[in-house]
């Protein structure tokens, strides 16, 4: 018999501490939605009465199968649990379900809290006791408890024995400040469950100082933990909390956990897990780490010729999973690393048929690597590849041709003596009927700066008429731009790729190099917009 692993998301609470993320209500409200599908058993949605927003989420809590939880902490010194309003107000959320935070460390009792120890475990006793008294699921995460444990181990015991003894459905353990590692932790928590408090019982809670907060959660596990707190890709403060993300699929697909444990989450939902993780990016409007494990763009990306060709025939002996498990896809990169294994490999990923040993492949490995010698880096820009191997394929439809550009910015002061940043262009195109056309764009409203820059003012020249194209591109748009010099001095070449979106849920990536910054926008936004034309069907 499997035995039950209980996952706690936090990404609504704890994740919203890291540095620069703000969930509005909604958004909490959608990742509430997103991981309930994906299957996580409890979603922390935040700590009610400490900020409006959370306060208007456990106002309408989203139907959910998981169990939601309000967060809060233990009463305070001189109140009973029955009048201190602070936890009068996580628990008139409403939720079956409260996780409150309280000290186990002697150290942070005596510095932060400035009370006694025996003062300090009669809140903890206290509190939980009151949570029972109302019928709800009780849950205390032992902060600082692994550093607590290793100061004084009688008083870190002393602390979660008393929420035990008083009924706690779960005692957490928290290594809070992210730096005890995974033997530490596996040691720790089996003289926890030595002490009398039994597995089924205990959770683990690790930040990622150490880069270890996945291992020692897992650590824990193995010592006998029942539940993991977490957050979506990893977020949290300082360096984040334990990636359920990549805790997730480890536990369902590698050994030892699969055979011995079970979660709520199914293979089925697991193949959405890519989706969820960019979901969240997207939410947060953050570019997804391209290296995650799992989930990242190059989780399965095989660059060395020698890789690919050992891929084309047998996908495992570089892949330690189907990438289809966990809703994530191959890539095998062009770059001047690359064979010919890679090059037919990548073709067949584009749709595109060349006879082993055709003089085509060789021309397009010698094209590529002079143009990387250029600056352009084709591993990154795979839709620009693509383009490059139907040129030299001849299966590259000629669609339009620009003859002229013509781009500038001005700063300047408006009629109320603002200082606005004015752009316009102009592009001319050519296209294959022979017709000619002229767009000219001005940001009307100055004043809206995110779109007053010489590139958003091209790329919306260039897609107000291309004739028969123009439908076909209306969905087009630019998603992120990074710009990289590749050697200095006063002849540096600018590369820059461009990340596109349309609203068939496709995104993909462009290059353009230039000693000018603008023309090399340029090239890689008339690569997006061919790219998006020949994935449409448009005929040259």
């Amino acid at each position: 018999m499997k035995q039950r692993l209980y996952l706690y998301d936090t990404t609504l609470r704890d994740g919203q501490q890291t540095q620069g993320v703000q969930f509005s209500t909604g958004e909490k409200r959608r990742i509430a939605e997103m991981l309930d599908r994906l299957g996580v058993d409890y979603i922390e949605g935040g700590w009610p009465g400490a900020n409006p927003t959370d306060s208007e989420f456990f106002a309408e809590v989203p139907e959910t199968r998981a169990r939601v939880a309000a967060f809060g902490m233990t009463k305070r010194a001189g109140r009973s649990a029955e009048n201190d309003d602070v936890l009068a107000a996580v628990l008139n959320a409403g939720t079956g379900s409260v996780c409150l935070v309280g000290k186990t460390h002697d150290f942070h009792v005596d510095t932060a809290l400035g009370i006694s120890l025996e003062e300090n475990t009669e809140n903890i006793r206290a509190s939980v006791a009151h949570l029972k008294a109302q019928g709800r699921e009780a849950l205390f995460d032992a902060e600082h408890f692994f550093d607590g444990f290793k100061a004084n181990r009688d008083y870190a015991l002393e602390a979660v024995h008393a929420a035990y003894d008083a009924g706690a459905d779960w005692v957490v353990l928290c290594d809070t400040n992210g730096g005890t590692l995974p033997g530490e932790i596996a040691e720790i928590v089996g003289e926890v469950i030595a002490s009398g408090i039994p597995g089924e019982k205990l959770g683990i809670h690790c930040h990622n100082d150490t880069e270890t907060a996945v291992a020692g959660s897992l650590a824990a596990v193995e010592a006998g933990a029942r539940q993991i707190q977490g957050t979506l890709n990893g977020l949290g403060e300082r360096c984040g909390n334990a990636n359920l993300t990549t805790l997730i699929p480890t536990l369902l697909l590698k050994e030892p956990y699969a055979s011995r444990y079970e979660t709520g989450v199914s293979l089925e939902a697991l193949s959405g897990l890519r989706r969820a993780s960019r979901q969240l990016d997207d939410i947060l409007n953050r570019v997804p780490m391209r290296q995650a494990p799992y989930v990242g763009a190059s989780a399965f990306a095989h660059k060395a010729g020698l890789h690919a060709s050992a891929i084309l025939k047998d996908p495992t002996t570089y892949e330690h999973i189907d990438p289809a498990i966990v809703g994530n896809e191959r890539i095998v990169p062009m770059s001047n690393q690359a064979g010919q294994s890679n090059l037919r490999r990548r073709l067949e990923d584009a749709g595109l048929e060349v006879e082993k040993g055709a003089p085509a492949l060789g021309r397009l490995l010698e094209i590529i690597k002079e143009r990387e010698s250029q600056g352009y880096a084709y591993d990154g820009a795979q839709a620009s590849f693509e383009l490059l191997a139907r040129s030299e394929i001849g299966l590259m439809p000629d669609f339009f041709e620009v003859e002229r550009y013509r781009v500038i910015s001005e700063r300047r002061r408006n009629a109320k003596g603002e200082l606005v940043i004015v752009s316009e262009a102009v592009v001319t195109v050519a296209l294959s009927g022979g017709e000619q056309t002229t767009s000219f764009y001005q940001n009307q409203n100055p004043t809206e700066q995110q779109d007053a820059g010489p590139v958003n003012a091209l790329a919306v020249a260039l897609s107000m008429d291309l004739g028969p194209y123009q439908e076909m591109i209306s969905d087009w748009r630019l998603v992120d731009f990074k710009v990289r010099i590749t050697n200095g001095g006063t002849e540096a070449v600018t590369r820059v790729i461009i990340d596109s979106e349309d609203d068939k849920g496709r995104r993909w990536s462009t290059v353009g190099v230039s000693a000018n910054i603008v023309d090399a926008s340029f090239e890689a936004m008339l690569d997006a917009v061919r790219w998006k034309l020949v994935q449409e069907g448009a005929r040259g």
